[in-house]
């Protein structure tokens, strides 16, 4: 056989629902080795499987419905099932493990691998005036015992919030933070630069963080002319998100399962 880097690259030998084939790609174990016999992850992600395995590509709970309903977007996720290995990755993005055991985890929707179907998820909003790009008009709250799998673009930072310590962080930026945390939206600069594209510092909004948790934020930022450039309109250039003041409904969470 030929000698080549390549061919190291062999399966990572497992029986853990959820693990790192490498940094790039989750290996998930579904059958009797590993206890899982199911679980819900980003619908597109699968790259690769082994076994009697089936997948479900319309698996939305009612609050994706409804959220997709008022706002345009919704929670795109397929339910994987049966007996063998499923291997999941998105644009070799990092991939990040997390082992929740009760506390509950709010995401990003864009950065959910997959999660264990232990886990319930509801479908969240930030309460804000405006619809900021980086925040996403939905964010997924899980909470209750498993695994998640998230990404990021680049090692994320990992930063600790106590009471006497609350912190802010670029909303382009934010990927995920701990769902007791309060969070808030505020103008990186003054009322009358916010409205040009990324302000005049280059920032633009920020959400500060309160309470006692952690907040995970990402080494690259979501701009506004990246969503223009996919044929988003004049809100997305000015740093308000893919719907402008729109989507801002008073019903705040909505349930999915």
């Amino acid at each position: 056989m030929y000698q080549s880097t390549l061919l190291a690259n062999t399966e990572v030998k497992t029986t853990e629902r959820f693990a790192l084939q490498n940094g790039k790609m989750l290996k998930a174990v579904l059958g009797p080795a590993s206890g899982m016999t199911e679980f819900l992850a980003r619908k597109g992600a699968m790259v690769a499987y082994q076994g009697a395995v089936s997948f479900d590509a319309q698996h939305q709970g009612w609050g994706s419905h409804v959220m997709r309903h008022l706002t345009g977007e919704g929670l795109n996720l397929m339910r994987a099932s049966g007996n063998g290995t499923v291997f999941l990755a998105n644009q070799a993005q990092d991939i990040h493990i997390l082992d929740l055991t009760g506390d509950g985890l709010t995401v990003d929707g864009g950065n959910v691998l997959a999660f264990e179907r232990s886990l319930r998820w509801d479908i969240v909003r930030i309460d804000s005036q405006v619809r900021v790009a980086g925040a996403g008009a939905y964010n997924i709250e899980l909470t209750g015992a498993g695994k998640v799998a998230i990404t990021t673009n680049g090692h994320p930072l990992v930063m600790r919030v106590t009471p006497q310590s609350y912190c802010f962080a670029d909303a382009d930026a934010v990927i995920a933070w701990s769902s007791n945390l309060q969070v808030s939206m505020q103008a990186a600069v003054t009322s009358s630069s916010v409205w040009r594209p990324r302000g005049s510092t280059g920032e633009s909004w920020q959400m500060q963080f309160t309470g006692d948790g952690l907040v995970v934020v990402q080494p690259a930022e979501l701009l506004p002319p990246y969503n223009a450039l996919q044929g988003a309109g004049v809100a997305e250039r000015f740093g308000m998100g893919q719907g402008g003041l729109a989507g801002n409904n008073p019903f705040g969470a909505f349930g999915g399962r």
